[in-house]
């Protein structure tokens, strides 16, 4: 069986997202958030770094868990009551953990937003949403009716997806953001798209997609975001010939 230090894949996985570069939330801890012991033989992916995932990698074997959504986005201490129970968890499984957050969504090739395009068949993408002074998803000129674009996005993420349909019944201009982008509605509309993909957003944001004239499609946060990890996982997969599984522990947002 194949083996890889975890300095090396780690610092590739630096390397490959730009972790250093690419801004991101206050608090979000991007790169090797956990390390282990000894080399490693085989990653597990999944989109969020919990006790659940954590145990379900140490069910799997894994040595390196993969995340989109890190273990650090805030003060994680005192190391007392669920704190502690999730450290045990990390270091009886010997378990290292690598997060990337808006590198993962952001990357042109193994990112969540790209490949969520790539699912949906669509072309000639260009950046859009500018966030942090970077753009953090894509649009495409593709022309595709409403009703076949929400039952392709539903068959890409194995789901139900909410649809608000405010804009024309022929899309002609669609924005993609995965995760938790509702709230960016009024900006998606600036940049002149009349339909906008994201995972979740808020109540109100059905009267302004009303307001604005603009086809809303809410897909999930989870499900919206299983791409990118699942790509890079893969992705290493290849490259260093270890083995890789992932995680689906859904949330059903």
């Amino acid at each position: 069986m194949a083996t890889a230090s975890l300095h090396t894949l780690t610092q590739y996985c630096d390397r490959l997202l730009r972790i250093a570069e690419v801004p991101d939330y206050d608090g979000a801890v991007n790169g090797l958030q956990v390390e282990r012991r000894g080399p490693v033989r085989r990653i597990a992916a999944a989109v969020d770094a919990s006790s659940a995932t954590i145990g379900m990698a140490s069910h799997a074997k894994a040595d390196l868990l993969i995340v989109h959504h890190g273990l650090f986005w805030n003060e994680r201490h005192p190391w007392t009551g669920a704190n502690y129970r999730l450290l045990r968890l990390l270091v009886d499984a010997n378990l290292a953990v690598y997060s990337a957050h808006l590198p993962l969504d952001v990357h042109p090739q193994l990112g969540n937003n790209v490949r969520l395009c790539a699912a949906l068949g669509l072309t000639r993408l260009k950046p859009f949403l500018l966030e942090r002074g970077i753009h953090v998803g894509f649009r495409s000129s593709t022309a595709m009716p409403l009703k076949k674009l929400s039952t392709r996005l539903a068959r890409a993420v194995c789901g139900p997806v909410h649809v608000i349909p405010a804009g024309p019944r022929t899309c002609r201009r669609i924005g993609v953001v995965t995760g938790g982008a509702g709230g960016e509605l009024r900006q998606a509309a600036a940049e002149g798209v009349d339909t906008f993909i994201t995972g979740e957003g808020a109540h109100w944001t059905h009267a302004l997609a009303e307001e604005l004239g603009i086809n809303v499609l809410y897909a999930g946060h989870y499900a919206t975001e299983t791409f990118g990890v699942n790509a890079l996982a893969q992705h290493l997969s290849r490259r260093f010939k270890l083995s890789w599984t992932f995680l689906d522990h859904p949330t059903g947002l």
